[in-house]
């Protein structure tokens, strides 16, 4: 995911690591163990992705497979990196997180394990069968809470009550229901549950779109696209609030976290917007809506879209080519705004552009459009 900018606080570092890693900082052996599983998790959906395996004839994984090793990748490394409380310890993990994330490893990567016992009995779950499904879907539920918060638990776990107590529901709602054990099988041993589109999206295409944007943004994309958008706006009228708007939507075009979009724009724009004059909550409301705009930017937008491709069945290019200009059309209403606010307030320019010569800009031209594409 990507990184807050350098001169962060420690407290809003820590943010984003909540939301995006789940703030656990483990030494020793434990990390190494954690960097390594990500390493790992990371090189199999780039083997997954690629042609390698029919080329070489090896590795090669069925769907149903590729989401059950990366369900149970995901579950171990959700119970080691996101801790159960808020007061809970970041700087280790303990017993029980282990046990929680060895156990829901297990349940997520069962399919893949038994894949061919489970071919011959469909229907018919054994009591193994059953026993995993209800840990696999409890853990399951409970990495849900730690890493996207209790609202997504509960409307899971709503939807579950609907499965097995629908016959007790006004007619309009009411179906004939279904057993315990039924509902167990439907969702952990077919593809129409736990293991359908959804997961099938996750593993074949938001994984490698969010890892291509997290290299990006290591590299240095995301400052260059806040000093590019400085060197641009800075000088207009509210300059610092335009920066902003600019700035996050050329940081959604790599970033798969909206928090981290906030931090690493806002520790700059915000305390320049109330300079300039928007106020305090001004300047956090037009970051704020920023950088949640830049999940609308393509290439790395939000689940929906990945969603899309399998439900809707349009490619992925199509989509964010759909996407993109309702992207910009909403980044040039909110550039609009601000620069109304602007003239409303009666601002001045905070900095003064230096005039260049005719030669000077050439130069510069050049330089920039040679440098941008020998890095394309």
């Amino acid at each position: 995911m990507a990184e807050p900018a350098q001169g962060v606080s420690p407290e809003l570092q820590q943010l984003v690591a909540e939301s995006d890693t789940g703030g656990r900082k483990v030494a020793g052996v434990a990390g190494q163990f954690i960097f390594c599983v990500a390493v790992g998790w990371s090189l199999f959906q780039l083997w997954y992705a690629s042609p390698l395996p029919f080329t070489l004839g090896w590795g090669v994984l069925n769907d149903t497979e590729a989401r059950s090793l990366h369900l149970g990748v995901a579950l171990l490394l959700g119970f080691l990196c996101f801790p159960a409380l808020k007061r809970s310890s970041r700087a280790r993990i303990p017993a029980l997180d282990w046990a929680l994330a060895l156990a829901a490893a297990f349940a997520g990567a069962y399919f893949i394990l038994f894949y061919n016992e489970l071919a011959l009995r469909p229907g018919k779950p054994a009591a193994i069968d059953v026993v995993t499904a209800t840990v696999g879907l409890v853990l399951l539920l409970e990495a849900t809470r730690r890493a996207v918060g209790l609202p997504m638990t509960i409307l899971a776990l709503a939807f579950l009550g609907y499965i097995l107590f629908g016959r007790y529901l006004p007619d309009v709602l009411a179906h004939k229901g279904a057993s315990f054990e039924r509902m167990l099988s439907h969702q952990w041993l077919t593809t129409e549950g736990v293991f359908g589109v959804a997961l099938g999206v996750s593993s074949a295409y938001i994984f490698i779109y969010v890892l291509f944007g997290a290299m990006l943004d290591r590299a240095g994309a995301g400052n260059y696209m806040m000093q590019l958008s400085f060197a641009l706006l800075g000088h207009l009228r509210g300059g610092p609030a335009k920066v902003s708007v600019v700035s996050s939507g050329l940081n959604g075009l790599i970033s798969g976290s909206s928090v981290s979009n906030v931090v690493s724009g806002g520790i700059f724009t915000i305390p320049l917007m109330k300079k300039a004059g928007y106020g305090g909550v001004k300047a956090g409301a037009i970051e704020t809506m920023s950088s949640v705009d830049g999940q609308l930017m393509p290439p790395v937008m939000g689940a929906a879209a990945f969603l899309m491709v399998e439900y809707v069945g349009i490619p992925y290019p199509e989509i964010c080519k759909h996407a993109f200009l309702p992207a910009i059309l909403s980044y040039i209403a909110l550039f609009y705004i601000v620069h109304l606010e602007a003239l409303k307030l009666d601002m001045k320019p905070l900095v003064r552009r230096t005039e260049r010569t005719a030669r000077e800009k050439l130069y510069g031209w050049a330089l920039g459009i040679s440098g941008t594409i020998a890095v394309c």
